[in-house]
């Protein structure tokens, strides 16, 4: 037979129904249940498995566990994920636990979202679009800069306090101004991050600041058509996340 890789994940013994709820709303089937000698459980959605093994003594909120799982339909997984999330707790998780992120191309050839259980595990699901896996060079310019390090900080590292000072440092510019699609992507990115930290106040001021840029300065096609295709795709990402994020 050919190799096949399983992740193997902790779970808190107390969160394993949560668990499965979560993995059920995927569209993930339950496999295998076992309650004791201790707890253990399968979920699986096609090819993909997913196994967890309970441990009593395990901090959700302390994780750094998780897989990475490849996908030749990223688009179509995120639409059915969040689909099948606010049926199961009639909204779309955005912060704590579980959540889901929003999808990106990311700097190293993929695009990509993020996923944490409720507890704790990071499912990042990706499908490549480049040939190439490294890291794009680091950019010289301000702004491009902020994003690039921010977007890595936020959904790679999952350092979100880094990415705040990343993206406030660049929003405090006083010399140099973004474009107006460089800064649409950073105050969705700030009013994000602020959301994601529980900070509604500067989340509402950020995105409300991004809604202007998008509306006075974006909303022309013209505008839209002096971009290169990368950040015209970049943009159709910043708003659709605003969206998300103010709806």
């Amino acid at each position: 037979m050919a190799e096949k890789t399983i992740p193997l994940l902790p779970c808190r013994s107390e969160l394993i129904e949560p668990l499965l709820d979560f993995y059920t709303a995927l569209g993930f089937g339950t496999t295998f249940h076992q309650k004791s000698p201790y707890a253990y459980v399968v979920v699986e959605r096609g090819t993909v498995e997913l196994q967890f093994l309970g441990m009593k003594e395990y901090d959700p909120a302390a994780s750094y566990s998780g897989c990475y799982i490849l996908t030749d339909d990223v688009e179509g997984l995120y639409e059915a994920f969040r689909s099948g999330l606010k049926s199961a707790y009639g909204r779309i998780p955005a912060r704590g636990l579980p959540r889901i992120g929003p999808l990106k191309d990311m700097s190293y050839g993929v695009r990509q979202f993020l996923m944490t259980d409720p507890t704790g595990n990071s499912i990042r699901i990706g499908q490549p679009i480049s040939d190439d896996g490294s890291h794009r060079p680091l950019p010289a310019e301000t702004f491009a800069r902020a994003l690039h390090l921010a977007d890595l900080f936020v959904d790679s590292k999952e350092d979100l306090p880094g990415a705040v000072r990343i993206v406030d440092r660049a929003l405090a510019q006083t010399g140099k101004r973004p474009t107006p699609a460089q800064s649409l992507r950073l105050l969705v990115l700030r009013g994000d991050l602020a959301q994601r930290l529980g900070d509604d106040g500067t989340a509402r001021s950020m995105l409300d600041r991004a809604a202007s840029v998008a509306a006075a300065d974006l909303a022309d096609p013209a505008a839209l058509a002096e971009l290169t295709e990368e950040e015209r795709g970049a943009v159709r990402d910043a708003v659709a996340r605003l969206a998300e994020l103010r709806g």
